[in-house]
């Protein structure tokens, strides 16, 4: 099993350069911010800190693969489901809400194979980006020069 540490170290770099890829993008007027990268950048070190460890415990199972598989490309579907393209190009809503609807199926997976610190470390680090994230992003959009829309008026089109 992987200590805590290297879980905390592993999920969380990932959510940063997540965050940062995603700070890039909306700083440049994309439409993807710095909170569904980082989700989506932490749901994926989960995924791969969970394969590691059964892989180094012949734990996952060549069914268990293709359910897992099977469950991270349904979901796929489901979350576009959420996203919505306003008339202008740049105004897309339910983005983060569909990398929440991916994590939470990585989230069921690891707690299927009973990795519970690896869930517990993830669970953490989502919360601190769900709550945290936003008004992260008013600061460095203030101090960065970001455009001067409805972001810095707190709504979070991003959702």
């Amino acid at each position: 099993m992987l200590p805590w540490w290297e879980i905390l170290l592993r999920l969380g770099i990932a959510a940063l350069a997540g965050g940062l890829i995603g700070l890039n993008r909306d700083l440049k007027n994309k439409p993807i911010g710095m909170r569904t990268l980082a989700l989506v950048a932490l749901a994926s070190a989960m995924l791969v800190a969970h394969a590691d460890h059964s892989a180094a415990s012949d734990q996952l199972s060549d069914p268990a693969s293709r359910v897992i598989q099977g469950i991270l490309t349904g979901i796929g579907f489901l979350g576009a489901g959420v996203i919505m393209r306003s008339g202008n190009r740049l105004e897309i809503h339910g983005l983060t809400t569909a990398a929440c609807t991916w994590l939470a199926a990585g989230i069921g997976i690891v707690c299927g194979a009973g990795q519970w610190l690896i869930v517990g470390v993830a669970l953490v680090i989502t919360f601190v980006v769900l709550i945290g994230g936003h008004p992260t992003e008013r600061v460095l959009h203030h101090l960065l020069g970001g455009r001067k829309d409805e972001r810095s008026s707190g709504a979070a089109p991003e959702d």
